[in-house]
């Protein structure tokens, strides 16, 4: 009540730019402060006045609070004067820390990256410290994304004995969770692990998302997918945000309370890519990263003012009938192979892909990438899947990462037999009489040899033609190659995509028709080229996005459809016996509704 007579008093004075109603089960927006931002922006009362009306502008319900990163503590008398103070104005409030190493607090790892060596004792004893004093200043509070290391240094070593580094990490870390940040606090504190975006490496330095997720209140993911087409933060495609949300929300389910991104290497397109991903993942509040770029400014703000209320029925509607698709099987902890990523650019195909990290039998298609090969009972899952005519598409690390007594079945259930070799990039792609020379190289596994599978789609190399897309009855076998730990060490990349695919720019052709094959189990067609994504809402719904920074032309077929509006812009469009064409402009989107 009070938040609301406080932006009843703004409307009225003029300050306020957009109000919104802030009942419970509407989506809702906070910001994160950081430590120096508290230092800069929130020294005096003038400051946190202007802070309160900044916020205010945009919607924000909540604020975050950091008492720590790189060094910097923040006193507790600060912190409670600005929980008081935002607390007074109608804010919801919260504290949180970036355990990232800084002046005499820690110890740094033995590694790439500026991350804490969690086995050291001053590390340790240093952070509980903190969590002791400055965290009991909130109430809720959450722990960012740098619960993680890749520490090599001989205290490491030595403690971790015989185990892999990843086994050796999620250990160390897990118990850590009890010991540094939940056994310090008050009992009845809401604390929040919040998990960083790049899931697919996720236990390789620490993070056990179903054993810590057990351990907190609540968890938030990372959603910041930033700029696909630039190198600063990994060429990462923006359905990550989606793919990295609902696979956590698999293992963590109701405890999931929210998703963060940031300012980082985006324009306004970009920004609002991850605003619109984050809703359509299921979260409903969404963070924004960090206070400083709202002072600083950002052409995304406006943006966001103006499409919150889309994003608000957005939410409503994904709260009552969450997004659907195509289960794709990737077990918690599981090792990528070449595969990494490769949910995030298929996505990118229109293949609605929806992440899980236990096989989903109920589903008519299942899509078994490399990382499904950790699970022992996936050669009786998929032998069942077979048995029952249901589709299945396997990637060739799937055939490659196997067991060695797996590949005898593996061979007669798919048809084919991939021969030694690295993976290659082929610059031609056939399909059908149709020969395509690719401006970017399309990256495949290995080579084929048919052993009664019919190549749907043909890559060229060396003069040679080697099937990319084969099918046998009900199975197909998809010849791609993301990214392995090969690619990751030849640019230096540690955590994200370390280049861009030539997957995202096949023609048009090859892409309708490798995406046919994923909706045979679906009730539409459609038809778009690469960087089109297309995720069903269940209810004679779908939403549409461009990623592309020219207009586009999708044709959408439905066999029920009578009628077909956007429910973005009240746009009608006309059916015919093929479906809808629809044009789609640049970096925009559509909310398909035929419904009655």
């Amino acid at each position: 009540m009070l938040k609301h007579m406080h932006r009843l008093f703004l409307v009225l004075t003029g300050t306020l730019v957009l109000a919104v109603s802030t009942r419970a089960g509407e989506l809702r927006l906070a910001v994160y402060v950081t430590a120096h931002s508290i230092d800069r922006y929130l020294s005096t009362p003038a400051d946190q006045e202007a802070a309160i009306n900044l916020l205010n502008s945009l919607n924000v319900d909540r604020v975050f609070f950091e008492v720590y990163r790189s060094g910097r503590v923040v006193p507790v008398p600060t912190l409670k004067s600005v929980r008081d103070r935002f607390e007074v104005a109608g804010f919801g409030v919260a504290g949180g820390i970036a355990t990232v190493p800084g002046g005499d607090t820690g110890v740094p790892q033995e590694g790439k990256l500026h991350w804490f060596n969690w086995q050291h004792p001053e590390t340790q004893q240093d952070l509980r410290q903190i969590m002791s004093e400055q965290a009991r200043v909130f109430d809720t509070f959450i722990v960012d994304d740098f619960l993680c290391t890749a520490d090599t240094s001989d205290l490491s070593k030595q403690a971790r004995g015989e185990r892999l580094w990843s086994e050796y990490r999620r250990d160390l870390l897990t118990r850590l969770c009890d010991t540094i940040f939940l056994d310090p606090v008050n009992d009845d504190m809401t604390m929040i692990i919040k998990y960083p975006q790049w899931y697919d490496r996720f236990h390789l330095f620490g993070y056990d998302v179903p054993r810590m997720s057990a351990k907190f209140d609540s968890v938030w993911v990372g959603t910041e997918s930033r700029g696909a087409r630039t190198q600063r933060f990994g060429f990462v495609p923006s359905y990550e945000s989606f793919v990295n949300y609902r696979w956590i929300a698999s293992m963590s389910g109701d405890k999931m309370a929210g998703a963060w991104f940031d300012h980082g290497d985006t324009d306004a397109d970009d920004f609002m890519d991850q605003a619109y991903q984050s809703v359509l993942a299921g979260a409903p509040e969404l963070m924004i990263f960090n206070f400083n770029n709202l002072v600083q400014g950002h052409p995304a703000h406006h943006r966001l003012r103006r499409e919150w209320p889309g994003l608000v029925n957005l939410h409503r509607a994904i709260s009552e009938h969450p997004v659907t698709g195509i289960s794709a099987y990737k077990p918690a902890n599981s090792d990528a192979g070449g595969d990494l990523y490769i949910m995030d650019f298929l996505g990118m195909l229109g293949i609605p892909l929806v992440p899980v990290s236990d096989p989903d039998l109920n589903t008519p298609l299942l899509f078994l990438p490399t990382q499904a090969t950790a699970d022992p009972e996936i050669m009786s899952i998929l032998k069942d899947a077979v048995a029952q005519k249901k589709t299945v598409i396997l990637t060739a690390g799937f055939l490659k990462h196997a067991p060695a007594d797996w590949q005898t079945q593996l061979e007669q259930i798919a048809g084919v037999r991939f021969l030694d070799g690295e993976p290659f990039a082929a610059s031609r792609i056939l399909l059908d009489d149709q020969v395509f020379s690719l401006d970017q190289p399309v990256d495949c596994e290995a080579r084929v040899r048919l052993l009664g599978a019919k190549p749907l789609i043909r890559v060229q190399y060396q003069n040679t033609p080697i099937p990319f897309l084969t099918k046998l009855n009900n199975v197909l076998v998809m010849n791609t190659h993301t990214f392995s730990q090969k690619d990751f060490d030849a640019v230096g990349e540690v955590l994200l995509s370390p280049k861009p695919l030539g997957l995202l720019d096949l023609p048009d052709p090859v892409v309708n028709r490798l995406r046919a094959e994923f909706l045979v189990s679906q009730d539409y067609t459609l038809q778009a080229p690469a960087w089109v994504t297309c995720q069903p809402m269940g209810t004679g719904q779908w939403f549409i996005q461009n990623y592309q920074n020219e207009p586009v032309i999708v044709r959408f077929m439905h066999e029920t459809m009578k009628k077909a509006v956007d429910r973005l812009s009240s746009r009608n469009f006309p059916i015919n016996e093929s479906g809808i064409e629809m044009t789609i402009g640049a970096r925009s989107r559509i909310w398909l509704d035929i419904t009655e």
